[in-house]
């Protein structure tokens, strides 16, 4: 059973930056592939960047990409979300979530395609 506990989130303001982590609670934590997910009020959740097992292959939503970056650390079950030049339109409650990776080239992009997800940190960005 996989445990996943997002933190990081808080009050900013625009052009500020955040640094998110997911912590999880899990065996062989390098076999999973992990993926970072928002919902801002009203709207439906949407993929923002995941990044695979070994931390060598990453993917992003457009709209974050040259902003946010995304990393692991497998001996410490983490993997950390890096976020700069934070916008208004970034608010939203981010969710953590994993899978065990099928391919090193693959990384999930849809919400369906992941086991595991954590309770959610609210990332809120005044202008």
């Amino acid at each position: 059973h996989v445990q996943l506990q997002a933190s990081g989130g808080g009050v900013v303001q625009a052009g500020g930056f955040l640094r998110l982590s997911c912590a999880a609670s899990v065996r062989a934590f390098n076999t999973y592939n992990v993926g970072w997910f928002r919902q801002a009020p009203g709207k439906e959740r949407e993929f923002v960047l995941a990044i695979n097992w070994s931390g060598g292959r990453t993917s992003y939503a457009d709209s974050v990409k040259g902003r946010f970056t995304i990393s692991r650390d497998n001996a410490k079950n983490t993997v950390t979300l890096q976020m700069n030049s934070l916008k208004p339109e970034d608010t939203a409650v981010y969710y953590c979530a994993a899978v065990i990776g099928s391919s090193y080239y693959y990384t999930e992009k849809a919400a369906h395609e992941y086991n595991y997800w954590g309770q959610g940190t609210l990332v809120t960005v005044s202008s």
